[in-house]
């Protein structure tokens, strides 16, 4: 028998953590949308492992974390999922979520998909509404990060660039200026903090958090061999 405080809502994280974040307490819809297919339910005790091996490649079953996401239940009205398989700004998956994203946010309003690596790996955002694509910004250390760059950046990034004596839009010609490296560090950290303003964060769920149905372990196209 599982344990009750198992499945009391707590932080989901790992160093390297993917999700999509979907304005909707409809957890079927949004597996539909996905082409996911139910495993089987799992607690957020269960989650917690599941996340943190999969963002390692630690799990026998799923090394290069493409096989499975975690679906949760409704959490505060929002829909998360959360595996490597939702990176928004990959060369081999930045495409698809994108597109996902948009057919989402224009079935239920409003779609997200993030990156944040706890060890000082960057982050990157993408944010869509009535399916248009409003913005998309990855800052990962890496050379091509300006590739992902779509729209205008977001109230809460001009705050902080605004903070930091910095114009509210970054020249992408001087992304790599040294006037520019205060903004590549405080943009590393942005991802939890802008999905909290935007709707939920995995890092703030707790005991609080109104939850509404059962997490699901679902295997992704990937993980069913399509």
């Amino acid at each position: 028998m599982r344990d009750a405080a198992d499945n009391v809502p707590r932080p989901l994280a790992s160093c390297w953590l993917y999700w999509i974040a979907v304005s909707t307490g409809d957890q079927a819809g949004v597996m539909e949308a996905l082409d996911l297919t139910r495993s089987r339910s799992v607690t957020f005790g269960e989650a917690e492992v599941i996340i943190d091996d999969d963002g390692h490649g630690e799990s026998q079953d799923n090394e290069d974390g493409m096989a499975r996401v975690y679906v949760s239940p409704a959490l505060d009205g929002w829909t998360l999922v959360i595996g490597p398989w939702c990176d928004p700004c990959s060369v081999d998956r930045g495409d698809e979520v994108l597109r996902l994203c948009t057919e989402l946010s224009a079935r239920y309003g409003r779609a997200q998909a993030y990156y944040f690596g706890a060890q000082n790996d960057g982050s990157a955002w993408l944010v869509a509404e009535d399916g248009i694509v409003l913005r998309r910004y990855s800052e990962a250390g890496e050379a091509d990060d300006a590739r992902f760059t779509l729209g205008e950046p977001l109230p809460l990034e001009q705050a902080r660039r605004k903070l930091l004596g910095l114009p509210a839009t970054c020249d992408e010609a001087a992304r790599h200026d040294e006037a520019e490296d205060e903004w590549k560090w405080a943009a590393f950290d942005l991802a939890p903090e802008i999905a909290a303003s935007l709707g939920v964060s995995p890092f703030d769920l707790s005991a609080e958090t109104d939850v509404q149905g059962t997490g699901v372990l679902a295997l992704t196209p990937h993980g069913r061999g399509l």
